[in-house]
């Protein structure tokens, strides 16, 4: 008797030959973490020769790229796609760009929400139903997440149940997946003990196989001998196609072609942990007043960019070990990743798959949430998905704002060129951001505070020079930074005036540098 993954083997080109026209194509990954990128390279290959596949509908749910030519920027040509529904869309800038311009029709859906949907797909339900998404530019009553209004709708609607409202994400059948893993073994069984994160890979296949479609999936190494059967994340029996790909087309993360400590345990202390101080400038400090914010005990979730800094700060501070941090992609414990290589953990304590993350997040596990900040207005309302002519999406942005029991968004208070210095405890503004960031109405509506105070979140706006909190009239400012002037430095830069009560100064422990502190 042969293996049964010898049949399967073949090159990345033969695997995508299979991709008729006109199908519906679901990727895997987070950035550049579980990616197929062999995969999507050899579909640009192949497009690019023979002008085939054409007319695809790309379902993702994280974002996969680089900014520049890796991940779905390999899908990114007229023709080749036709409609696009995904999480995060700013890795991809120029599948954005033909959403934008009408030349596809795009969709923004929360990551989590895809992530579901998958499940769902693969269990012959409807679609997912959930309330993340409500009151927010996904909502139908707003733009039912396309991204040009030309696009069709119908793709979500609201219905009622048991008296309450929620959004109905409808099915799509999977015709292929493309999933990666480590290794397969004889049986095509497929192991992901050198990866990253886990993903969402079952649901993918299982979904592509109950809708009578094929699973394509990428590793780096065959297996002479069976898999430890716990050890499985795909069986071989839903594997349709294995591709053997290059080391420079299987990197752990777009950053890193592997580093062994996102899976690898660490030191249960935290101990291990070490971090660069941080320079005295807008990040620290916002980063400084974020971090006074998390539990005691909390389960955390930190966003990209400007709130990474509190895990940091938490290090330097010696109460790391006070909290958990976890990726919507799936570890949990251990320090996020950043960059190209966000969704990764330096030792986590575990990795779950991603649609399990979600449940958690989506039943208000989390007790504690730092996100950025694009643009806020005054009923609290935040902007992180689009600007003008650029495209961001939400990721999981949605699911963890709508869910997180205390929230905090961290941001400058303007943009574009702010430069502070602190001297004596007391901020000073070198030069003022060219765009201001509080503004009357958001562009698009990421996050309603109308729903947060509907479900009795507690929610800050943390900058570098106020402190904001949201209240039934609104935003009100709670603190200010010595050395600020309340009337020039603040108010004048906002498009309204938020109330005021007892407005106090920040901490004056924020304005210090974290290594003077603990001294």
């Amino acid at each position: 008797m042969g293996c049964p993954r010898d049949n399967k083997i073949c090159t990345a080109a033969d695997a995508v030959a299979r991709i008729e026209d006109g199908t519906t194509v679901a990727s895997g990954g987070f950035i550049g973490a579980a990616h197929a990128e062999a995969l999507t390279a050899a579909i640009e290959r192949r497009f690019k020769t023979d002008h085939r596949p054409r007319d695809l509908t790309l379902m993702y749910a994280a974002g996969q790229g680089d900014g520049g030519q890796r991940g779905l920027n390999h899908l990114a040509h007229e023709g080749l796609v036709r409609r696009v529904i995904g999480g995060h869309w700013g890795l991809a800038p120029r599948l954005g760009q033909l959403a934008l311009q009408g030349k596809i029709d795009g969709y923004v859906f929360p990551q989590g929400v895809m992530c579901h949907l998958f499940r769902d797909i693969a269990a012959g339900r409807p679609g997912c139903i959930t309330r993340v998404g409500i009151e927010t530019f996904i909502d139908p009553i707003h733009t039912g997440g396309r991204v040009h209004p030309d696009s069709p709708d119908g793709l979500v609607d609201r219905v009622e149940l048991g008296g309450e409202t929620y959004l109905w994400y409808k099915a799509i059948p999977i015709d292929v997946a493309l999933i990666r893993a480590t290794a397969a073994d004889p049986l095509a069984n497929l192991v992901m003990d050198r990866e990253a994160i886990i993903g969402e890979v079952l649901p993918l296949a299982q979904a592509a196989h109950n809708s009578g479609g094929i699973v394509i999936a990428q590793v780096e190494q065959l297996l002479d001998s069976p898999a430890p059967p716990m050890q499985v994340r795909v069986p071989g029996i839903l594997v349709n196609h294995v591709v053997v790909a290059g080391p420079h087309e299987h990197e752990q993360t777009f950053a890193e072609p592997f580093n062994p400590v996102y899976c690898s345990p660490g030191d249960a202390s935290g101990s291990d942990f070490e971090f660069e101080p941080m320079a005295m400038d807008a990040r620290q400090i916002i980063a400084a007043r974020a971090c006074d914010e998390v539990p005691t005990g909390a389960i955390a979730n930190l966003g990209i960019g400007m709130p990474e800094g509190i895990a940091r700060i938490a290090s330097q501070r010696g109460n790391l070990h006070e909290f958990t941090l976890t990726v919507e992609s799936g570890p949990i414990g251990g320090i996020p990743a950043g960059g190209l290589s966000f969704g990764a953990a330096a030792h986590p304590h575990a990795i779950i798959d991603q649609p399990a993350q979600f449940d958690f997040y989506d039943g208000r596990g989390l007790d504690f949430a730092a996100l950025g900040a694009a643009q806020i207005d005054s009923d609290g309302n935040v902007n992180v998905s689009k600007f003008g002519d650029r495209l961001a999406g939400v990721g999981g942005f949605v699911n963890i704002t709508q869910s997180a029991r205390n929230l905090v968004f961290c941001g400058t208070f303007t943009a574009g060129g702010l430069e502070v210095r602190v001297e004596a405890g007391r901020l000073h503004i070198i030069t003022e951001g060219r765009t201001a960031k509080f503004v009357d109405r958001v562009e698009q509506l990421s996050y309603s505070g109308t729903h947060a105070r509907k479900i009795g979140q507690r929610v800050l706006y943390v900058t570098e020079r106020a402190v904001f909190q949201l209240v039934n009239e609104g935003l009100e400012l709670i603190e200010i930074a010595p050395g600020i002037d309340l009337e020039t430095q603040v108010l004048a830069l906002m498009a309204f005036r938020p109330t005021m009560g007892n407005v106090k100064p920040m901490p004056a422990h924020v304005f210090v540098p974290c290594d003077s502190r603990m001294k």
